[in-house]
């Protein structure tokens, strides 16, 4: 008799454990609390407004093999809907970082030659400190911040303006005088030394259900799986399946709720799940309407940033989407509200890159968007009980909270089943 597993919550972690489970030969039932699959990353359906929007703007790097390999086992070609770039973190001006070519470490070091408005002494300083990680095997202190991390190199103002802390922002969504130097670490190590193309930005092309989302939901649905949106769980559901035979439970949903679901059998875990700060990500939708306006210099631009000014990137659909005008810019470790975000964003763009007019269309704040990745924080373990797992972005592992790590817990979670069975 096949084993059957029940996966509640249908993020991009639960789509890759369904994929991972029916290749494992396992009957699957997704489910899914919401209308839409792909929790943090997906479509939005707003029949109000014109514009095709996400919940929020996503990327990968070319480092995120795991990501890529749920592509393949979606049937879903990454090539054609996804821009490969080289990683380019120059503001509208130009000054700042740029990979030259695909090949990671030469590419660095070209781009950290041909930084503009680097002086030597800041290239010396991150080349230095990128040798001292190497020799390293990119380890440091467990209780170092990326800020401990970068004075201890004596890391110069304009690279960690330009390079460190919009890297670090984008991928742990934690300020650099918080966030986990180990981590970090992590993340430029597979960047930098994962091969060739490790280090190129993946930028989606098209709204992000049809991204992945829409090609994981048809093939569990033509392999026969069960897919239940608007079905929300409850604790009787799942110590009833617990209690029958070959069944097994993974909680795919965020941590609140798998902490909630799992309360009272395992108190504990449910409790250190609960314990994890968040940190939110906002996505502030602009529409230039300049009809001269045809496109920003590049798909995607970093922007220099500050309390009042405070999106670190934009992203032109025009170029991505097909939706000529519509500006999407991203602000992680958000803190003010919709309102001012929103008005603080438009004048933001106006200013730095010289466009008038522009129209606010929508303002969206996921308020826990990702877990505060901080030093030898507790994540909770993906084992919880016998039949009984997690898998999440947020869960043991060695990434922050990124598609990749939720995609790869997704993963690890059914290779652990099958061990157990």
């Amino acid at each position: 008799m096949a084993q059957q597993l029940h996966i509640v919550g249908a993020g991009w972690a639960g789509l890759a454990a369904a994929l991972a489970a029916d290749q494992a030969g396992w009957q699957v039932t997704l489910h899914e609390a919401s209308v839409q699959a792909g929790g943090r990353a997906r479509g939005l359906d707003l029949p109000k407004l014109p514009d095709q929007l996400d919940n929020g703007q996503h990327l990968l790097i070319g480092a995120y093999r795991a990501t890529l390999q749920l592509f393949k086992l979606a049937e879903q070609d990454p090539d054609q809907v996804l821009l490969r770039t080289p990683l380019d973190l120059r503001w509208p001006q130009g000054e700042g970082f740029k990979m030259r070519g695909s090949q990671p470490s030469l590419g660095m070091l070209l781009g950290v030659l041909q930084a503009r408005g680097w002086r030597w002494r800041d290239r010396w300083s991150f080349v230095k400190a990128a040798l001292a990680w190497q020799r390293k095997h990119f380890t440091c202190d467990a209780h170092w911040h990326v800020q401990d991390l970068c004075q201890h190199h004596s890391i110069t103002d304009t690279v960690m303006q330009q390079l460190i802390e919009p890297l670090c922002l984008s991928a742990l969504n934690t300020p650099t005088h918080l966030a986990s130097a180990q981590v970090f670490l992590r993340v430029l190590q597979d960047a930098f030394l994962g091969g060739t193309g490790a280090c190129d930005l993946l930028i989606p092309r098209t709204h992000l259900s049809a991204l992945l989302v829409d090609a994981c939901l048809q093939k569990l649905q033509r392999k026969q799986h069960t897919i239940q949106l608007k079905h929300r769980v409850s604790r009787e559901d799942i110590q009833h399946w617990l209690q029958t035979p070959n069944t097994h439970v993974l909680l795919a949903c965020p941590a609140w709720e798998a902490a909630n679901l799992c309360e009272s059998l395992a108190p504990d875990w449910s409790a250190q799940a609960h314990a994890l700060q968040h940190r939110a990500i906002a996505t502030v939708y602009l529409r230039c309407l300049d009809p001269t306006f045809k496109a920003l210099d590049r798909p995607m631009m970093a922007l220099p940033y500050s309390p009042e000014q405070p999106a670190q990137f934009v992203f032109d659909h025009g170029q991505l989407t097909q939706q000529p005008g519509l500006l999407a810019a991203v602000v992680s470790d958000c803190t003010l509200d919709s309102e001012a975000l929103s008005a603080c964003v438009l004048a933001q763009l106006q200013t730095q890159l010289g466009l008038a007019p522009l129209q606010h269309v929508k303002t969206l704040v996921e308020k826990r968007a990702t877990f505060a990745c901080l030093p030898n924080m507790r994540r909770p373990s993906a084992p919880i009980l016998p039949k009984l797992w997690a898998c999440g972005d947020y869960v043991q592992g060695p990434y922050p909270a990124t598609l990749e790590g939720a995609v790869r817990s997704g993963f690890e979670a059914i290779d652990a089943l099958q061990r157990c069975i």
